[in-house]
C-alpha cells in the first residue's frame, strides 16, 4: 500500500516492512521541511503499527540517497529574516534524535551521494548499508557552515582523529572508509538492494535487530583499504591539535600527496567555520549524549545565520556557482576566540527533546 503525505516522500507498507522513499531525485533528494515532517509522521505510524517489524529508508534515483538539507531555502530564510531556517533545524535535529532512539530496526540504504542532512537520517540508525556507489561527506565548512545533525557526537567517536579530518576538510569518503570510520555497518553491491528490500519485507513480525543483522550479513562484501584508513597514522598525528593553525603546521611537515590534498581542502574552507567546527568536535568529545550535542549545534545554527560567511559560501556554491567564496576573515590567524564565542552559548536541550 502506497501513501504520499508529501510531494517528495513516498510511504509504503510492504509485507512486514515500512518503507520511506525520498523522492526528489533532481535535487539529489535534499531535505525540505515538508520531507522532514513526512519522515517523522511515517516513523510515528510505523512505530505503533503492529504489522510493521522494520523500517527502511532509501532514496529514489541512481545518483544519491540524500545530499543534505535544502541550503537554498535556509539562505533565503536568513536573507528575509523569517523563522523558517530555525524551524527547519529544530525539526531536523529532533528527527535525528528520534532516529537514534527508534525502537524498531531502522535500515538506511546509503547508496550514492550521502551528505550533511542525509547523514543525519541514516548514520544514527541501527543498520547502515553502503555500496560501491556511496560518496559520503560532511562538506559544511565549504559553505561557511559546520557539520551538524549530531556530527559533533559521532565524529569524535571515530578511530583516532579521522572524524576531525572528515569534519574539517569536508572531503568525500567511499564505502570502505565509511565502514572503517563507523558511518556504516555493511557494504553490499548496489544491484542487490532490491533483493535485500524484498527479503526484509518477508521477515516475521517478531523480528528484531538480530534477525536483520543475520539477513544483511548474507549480502556483505569484504571492504577494501580506503584512503582514510590507509592514511590514518598521518591523520592522527596531524589532527590531534586543538588549534587549526597547529593542524596546518603539522600537515606542512608531511611529505605526501594525501597531506597536500588535505591542506588544499582546508585552505579553501571558511576559516571561521574551521575554528567553530574544531571547537564543536572537541566539546562533543567531552559530551554525555547526542541530545547535548544537538542542543549545542542548534545554538551554533542560530549564530551562523547571522554570519556573512554562510551567505557568501552558499552564493559561491549554489547561487552563482563560481566556486570562489570570499571569506571574512580570510586568514585563519585572524579568527579570534572572541569571533567564535557567539556560536557557543549554553545549549537549550530541553527545547528540543
Amino acid at each position: 500500500m502506497l501513501i504520499t503525505p508529501d510531494d517528495h516522500i513516498d510511504i509504503e507498507r510492504r509485507g512486514s516492512a515500512g518503507i520511506i522513499r525520498l523522492n526528489r531525485p533532481r535535487a539529489l533528494n535534499s531535505l525540505t521541511i515538508g520531507m522532514v515532517r513526512a519522515i517523522s509522521s511515517a516513523l510515528d505510524a510505523f512505530e505503533h503499527d503492529m504489522e510493521i517489524a522494520t523500517v527502511v529508508i532509501l532514496g529514489e534515483g541512481e545518483r544519491g540517497f540524500c545530499a543534505g538539507g535544502d541550503i537554498r531555502a535556509l539562505y533565503e530564510s536568513g536573507r528575509a529574516g523569517t523563522p523558517d531556517a530555525e524551524i527547519f533545524w529544530r525539526e531536523e535535529f529532533a528527527l535525528t534524535y528520534r532516529i537514534g532512539r527508534y525502537p524498531k530496526p531502522y535500515i538506511a540504504f546509503m547508496d550514492g551521494i550521502t551528505m550533511g542532512g542525509g547523514v543525519g537520517i541514516s548514520a544514527h540508525g541501527r543498520h547502515r548499508l553502503v555500496t560501491e556507489r556511496t560518496r559520503l561527506a560532511m562538506p559544511e565548512t565549504a559553505i561557511g557552515y559546520f557539520p551538524d545533525v549530531g556530527a559533533s557526537w559521532f565524529l569524535p567517536c571515530m578511530p583516532g582523529e579521522t572524524g576531525s579530518w572528515i569534519g574539517l576538510t569536508g572531503l568525500e569518503i567511499n564505502a570502505d572508509d565509511a565502514l572503517y570510520t563507523g558511518f556504516a555497518d555493511i557494504k553490499v553491491e548496489s544491484v542487490r538492494l532490491p533483493e535485500i528490500l524484498a527479503r526484509l519485507a518477508e521477515l516475521p513480525l517478531s523480528s528484531g535487530s538480530g534477525s536483520c543483522d543475520v539477513l544483511l550479513r548474507e549480502y556483505a562484501v569484504e571492504p577494501l583499504l580506503g584512503p582514510v584508513r590507509e592514511n590514518h597514522a598521518l591523520i592522527d598525528r596531524t589532527f590531534s591539535f586543538d588549534k587549526v593553525e597547529e593542524i596546518l603546521g603539522a600537515l606542512a611537515k608531511e611529505d605526501s600527496s594525501f597531506a597536500d590534498d588535505t591542506v588544499r581542502a582546508l585552505s579553501s574552507r571558511s576559516p571561521k567555520s574551521l575554528k567553530v567546527t574544531l571547537k564543536l568536535l572537541r566539546e562533543g568529545a567531552r559530551s554525555q549524549s547526542l541530545a547535548e550535542c544537538l542542543g549545542r549545534e542548534l545554538n551554533a545554527c542560530r549564530q551562523v545565520i547571522k554570519e556573512p560567511d554562510f551567505y557568501e559560501g552558499v552564493r559561491a556554491a549554489v547561487i552563482d556557482k563560481d566556486r570562489n567564496p570570499r571569506w571574512s576573515p580570510d586568514l585563519i590567524e585572524e579568527v579570534t576566540d572572541e569571533l567564535i564565542a557567539p556560536f557557543f552559548r549554553q545549549a537549550e536541550v530541553e527545547l528540543l527533546f
